[in-house]
């Protein structure tokens, strides 16, 4: 840790880990439910156990690139941030109002509307806030010594992020119109701008784990950026053709779709290899896997089984399907999930000075975790098959083939045991760093 403001990255961390054990909880209610045991109905039906799990995913991944940016922006610009209790506040007032929101949704509290449940006056602070974030970034690296192409490309990925919240905040009475633009928010954030973060905060783990030269890893980062605004925006069509928008997009949404992953496999694959070739042999395996595994599984989970169902004469079956659930979670878990959980690796023994590196509960952690999401992924897929021959071939009604693929869901709660086995070791690895220390500053330059 080079910079004294950078510990404030440690506690959007804890508020990440937080709402991830909370998005588990609420997984395994709606895991149960699928299986005939809606015993919490009266308590937490299925809708709002539903909402809570999306829009907790949404916000503890939020967090953790917040907490990266407090951390990379600093050590990219030269530069302490300008106001770290104004950071403070930010994190204070972003807890809140996941907290009212979750609260709410269980009140009936919320817009209805599907990833964009929270309620309006909600919205506004969710603006504010993220406005104030991204003023301490700007300036921070307006009054900085530096401007890296890795720190512009990250917070112009946070930038974006907020501008493409507002589609998602006008409103229309005409439901296509609304679904048109709240795919705006819902798709261009996953697979458009939120790639951006998800380069920056690659790019930077690379130069620092493998020590492969700044402005190789960077070229790749314009490579990033062009893909993900071609692929990203003409992607969102395979939305469009179910609400009502021409043909013509089920075919140019499918086929871009699937380029976006491409550019960081390439680099994360090629990372590889200077690594391997290079004299930097960096101590922090953990950390490594974590990176590189976000890059491999990423590509898997949003790239080949994206392809595998957003294929327009395949897609016309599985939309809306447990197929979309079996891409989505293995898609935003290599994505985002991994690269969140491989920077808190990298930089929690920078902030607190103690390397536990190499641990048993960290390796397992990775391992554990990992196996589980593909099991999990796995039987999503079974069951989402078996759900469109039985609905769409077949003909049965929805409610009758949701108890005839039960039995798929005994098996992703099993899986979903072994995911959440390994969550829990890495926050027992999160909590056994401690908290950040000043004494970090001079021990460790990593």
């Amino acid at each position: 840790m080079k910079y004294k403001s950078q510990k404030v990255a440690y506690w959007f961390f804890a508020l990440s880990m937080l709402l991830l054990s909370l998005q588990i909880l609420y997984g395994f209610i709606m895991a149960f439910a699928h299986m005939g045991y809606d015993v919490l109905h009266q308590i937490t039906p299925f809708n709002t156990a539903r909402a809570v799990h999306t829009n907790l995913l949404v916000v503890w991944l939020l967090s953790g690139f917040m907490g990266a940016a407090y951390y990379i922006i600093p050590e990219e610009a030269e530069h302490e941030l300008v106001s770290v209790k104004l950071a403070y506040v930010q994190l204070i007032s972003l807890a809140v109002v996941g907290v009212v929101a979750i609260v709410g949704y269980h009140f009936n509290y919320w817009e209805g509307r599907k990833f964009l449940e929270i309620p309006r006056p909600l919205d506004w602070l969710v603006v504010i806030n993220v406005l104030t974030f991204l003023g301490i970034i700007i300036m921070t690296l307006f009054k900085g010594k530096k401007r890296t192409t890795t720190s512009l490309v990250l917070t112009m990925g946070l930038v974006f992020a907020a501008l493409l919240y507002l589609p998602g905040m006008i409103w229309f009475d005409n439901q296509t119109m609304d679904s048109f633009f709240r795919w705006w928010v819902v798709h261009l954030w996953v697979e458009g701008v939120w790639e951006l973060i998800m380069g920056g905060i690659l790019a930077f783990l690379l130069i620092k784990i493998t020590g492969v030269d700044r402005e190789v890893i960077e070229k790749w980062l314009y490579v990033i950026v062009g893909l993900t605004f071609i692929s990203g925006i003409l992607g969102t069509g395979h939305h469009y053709y179910y609400i009502g928008v021409g043909k013509i997009w089920i075919i140019v949404g499918g086929i871009f779709s699937t380029l976006e992953p491409l550019a960081f496999l390439g680099m994360a694959l090629f990372a590889i290899a200077m690594y391997r070739k290079g004299e930097k042999k960096h101590p922090n395996k953990i950390a490594l896997s974590w990176t590189l595994g976000t890059a491999i599984v990423s590509f898997v989970g949003a790239g080949l089984l994206g392809l595998a169902h957003t294929l327009p004469a395949v897609n016309m079956y599985t939309h809306g399907t447990l197929v979309t659930a079996m891409h989505g979670h293995l898609a935003f878990w290599g994505a985002y999930g991994m690269i969140v959980l491989a920077f808190i690796s990298y930089s929690m023994p920078n902030m607190t000075g103690r390397k536990l590196y190499d641990s048993t509960a960290g390796l397992l952690a990775f391992w554990l975790s990992n196996i589980g999401m593909i099991g999990m992924t796995v039987a999503f897929g079974v069951a989402g098959v078996a759900q469109v021959y039985l609905e769409r071939k077949v003909g049965l009604d929805f409610g009758d083939v949701q108890k005839e693929i039960q039995v798929h869901f005994v098996i992703l709660a099993i899986c979903a045991t072994l995911f959440t086995t390994g969550i829990a070791y890495y926050i027992y690895e999160f909590i056994k760093y401690g908290r950040p220390n000043d004494e970090a500053l001079e021990t460790n330059k990593n």
